[in-house]
């Protein structure tokens, strides 16, 4: 039976991914989750696609805590309490929101960071940071999927799975096997999802999981025999998918489309 082979969270939107052993979810997945976002200069959200340092960095947020801690390659770890501003116009893709800054020396760290001035602002309640929103509160992806795609690209080592940015990992399914899901209600662990779509590919799956350096053509190998698919956003790997009833969820779970 297929089965829930990793989970991967991050705190902030476009840092390291951090792999769990369990979550809970709830309609807006998983909490803390993409809970925060940077802004760049426009006003506009902006993540691993544009900056791909952001991916050198992770950010934790201590549980029970308002803490959020930033750990940078060969700078001191960073910690503090968060504090937010009064809300602001953003733009999230085509989104305009309203959301809290953080205040305190998060947005500094990362601006000197990634050598671009950058803000830190929480996800509004109810509209967490999440591309999709609540239709897309959580994906998956086959672990067939990858073991295809390094064949198609000729790849001597596995294609770290983390380059897409999923929330769970599945074992025990065939290479795009969740493409026959869209529509379809799929139990996870104790939760009950509704797959409502594909999650089509950008230029963020070519960068490295830890660097962030662009280093392997991953679009072009997808594009070569995933262009012509069928499907809900172009150039899809892995499906995205609304929570039905919050539970919790474990690595090694049974996952079975009802």
């Amino acid at each position: 039976m297929p089965q829930i082979a990793w989970i991967a969270v991050s705190p902030v939107k476009g840092l390291r991914l951090q792999t769990r052993s369990e979550v809970r979810l709830t309609e807006d997945g998983v909490p803390g989750d993409r809970a925060f976002f940077l802004v760049g200069d426009a006003g506009a959200m902006v993540n691993g696609k544009r900056l791909g340092s952001l991916m050198a960095a992770e950010a934790e947020q201590e549980p029970g805590t308002s803490k959020l801690s930033l750990a940078f390659p060969e700078r001191e770890r960073l910690s503090a309490t968060i504090e937010l501003g009064p809300p602001e116009p953003v733009q999230f893709y085509g989104l305009r929101l309203r959301a809290q800054p953080l205040l305190g020396p998060f947005s500094a760290a990362l601006s000197e960071h990634c050598g671009a001035r950058l803000r830190l602002f929480a996800a509004p309640e109810g509209r967490s940071g999440v591309d999709r929103g609540r239709d897309g509160a959580v994906t998956l992806l086959s672990l067939a999927s990858l073991e295809r795609l390094t064949a198609e690209a000729h790849e001597r080592e596995p294609i770290d799975p983390r380059r897409f940015r999923m929330t769970f990992g599945i074992a025990g399914l065939g290479a795009h096997e969740g493409d026959g899901w869209i529509d379809r209600s799929v139990s996870v662990g104790d939760a009950l999802l509704q797959v409502r779509g594909n999650v089509g590919r950008c230029a963020v799956i070519t960068r490295n999981a830890d660097s962030g350096v662009v280093d392997l053509r991953t679009l072009h190998h997808l594009s070569a025999y995933r262009r012509e698919v069928q499907s809900t956003e172009a150039l899809p790997f892995g499906v995205h998918a609304r929570v039905l009833r919050p539970g919790s969820v474990r690595v090694g779970d049974a996952v079975a489309v009802l």
